[in-house]
């Protein structure tokens, strides 16, 4: 069997008090035809990146609301996370495609895990591009099968993304962040649209005081008496680290003090990662006010919220970004955010009113210049996309698309609970 992961416990009436007026009303009424139902979510990985983050708070919260869920993850070594690590970026517009070996070795290892692989739900829930083809070794499943796309598909490599396509047409329902990212291409299933959320309870974005922030960066070689500004990101070239260096230097001629922190987490299927980390380091040149860190110095989840909730600006300076959820975290911590002007990171900002978005290292400077200069206006727009963050981008809400589309997905009547849907032509 495929690695069970261990979710723990939560319950929704904790979030009775934060998610909108009547979602949680909502919730239980479309959980009701849905008490047993078995369903199983299969991902590449259980830490770092947004789908590990979301799944530990999602999953037991389907299970809260009466759903038979389970986590799993599928087994492969180097070569294989090498090659999804390839289509990844081609899906996000690199050129670069797959050579006939490395398709090889992404059907071998699907196949593997489809071996492994119990067919005894309702439904089935398969998230990116590293499981998509699992569903090739099911043709009599009885479940439904959905695939959940969480990356910028806007502008994919072509030869990519023919090869996933005859997998991606076998399943029921398709999901992805924005409208655009829903390729144009014939016999896809009915495909859904809804962005992703945070936990504002969770360690990450729970309410943490000045005080235990300033307490927990100073561990960390932070002056705490000096501005800080961070990015919280993988150390992936889409996420632009060295341009935020640049946005650093540029804002250090003008205030000297400033200092710059890059907080990321190394995943185990993403390999190409300590690459990129190499670079960033070697980019910094033993900047001392640069800080390079991650969950291999101990950086979790407590120890990123004290470096968004300290720091004078949080940046995002992302050139391609599926929907990035370290935007709306610090939204709702209340921060100053500047990011890239793309993907889903604009529903997130609206730019003069909940933050900044940027196209390049000078704009990002510029914008933190103006946060540095008159933090009155940063944390008003700050507060403003906290509400924001509230209304659109809370686990709760993201639970509600999903039992919405589990209902409809099994027969069940959901009466006016809507769904944004595409059918591609």
């Amino acid at each position: 069997m495929l690695q069970l992961v261990n979710v723990g416990r939560k319950s929704l009436a904790d979030y009775g008090s934060i998610a909108p007026r009547g979602l949680m009303d909502e919730i239980r009424q479309l959980a009701e035809p849905l008490q047993g139902t078995r369903v199983v979510h299969l991902s590449a990985t259980a830490f770092g990146g947004g789908v590990a983050e979301i799944n530990y708070t999602l999953v037991p919260l389907m299970a809260d609301a009466g759903l038979d869920v389970e986590w799993r993850i599928i087994a492969g070594e180097n070569e294989f996370f090498d090659v999804t690590k390839t289509i990844h970026n081609a899906l996000q517009g690199n050129p670069q495609g797959l050579t006939p070996e490395q398709q090889e070795i992404f059907t071998r290892y699907n196949a593997q895990n489809a071996a492994n692989f119990a067919d005894d739900y309702d439904v089935v829930v398969v998230h990116d591009p590293q499981p998509v083809a699992m569903i090739d070794h099911f043709p009599d499943t009885a479940a439904r099968w959905v695939w959940r796309g969480h990356i910028d598909f806007s502008t994919p490599n072509e030869s990519v993304m023919q090869f996933l396509l005859p997998s991606i047409r076998r399943y029921d329902a398709a999901i992805f962040h924005l409208r655009e990212y829903v390729p144009r291409e014939p016999g896809l299933p009915e495909c859904f649209i809804w962005p992703p959320a945070i936990d504002p309870l969770a360690p990450k974005n729970m309410a943490l005081s000045p005080e235990d922030a300033r307490y927990i960066v100073n561990q960390f070689g932070i002056d705490v008496d000096r501005p800080l500004l961070t990015q919280v990101s993988r150390f992936d070239p889409w996420k632009d680290p060295l341009g935020v260096i640049d946005c650093y230097r540029l804002v250090k001629h003008e205030v000297p003090d400033v200092q710059l922190a890059l907080v990321g987490s190394m995943a185990h299927d993403d390999p190409e990662g300590w690459d990129f980390y190499n670079q960033t380091v070697t980019y910094a040149a033993d900047d001392p006010d640069i800080h390079i860190l991650s969950n291999l110095n101990n950086v979790g989840s407590v120890e990123v919220n004290a470096f968004q909730v300290h720091s004078e600006a949080v940046i995002q300076k992302s050139i391609k970004e599926g929907f990035g959820l370290t935007v709306s975290e610090a939204l709702w911590k209340g921060c100053p955010t500047v990011a890239g002007n793309v993907g889903g990171i604009r529903t997130q900002i609206v730019d003069g009113e909940t933050g900044w978005l940027v196209d390049s290292a000078e704009a990002c400077a510029d914008a933190c210049l103006q946060i540095l200069h008159d933090p009155a206006e940063g944390k008003r727009r700050a507060l403003a996309g906290k509400e924001y963050v509230r209304g659109h981008f809370l686990t709760p809400r993201l639970l509600r698309d999903w039992l919405v589309l589990f209902n409809r997905l099994l027969g069940n009547d959901v009466g006016e609970h809507e769904l944004v849907s595409v059918r591609p032509s």
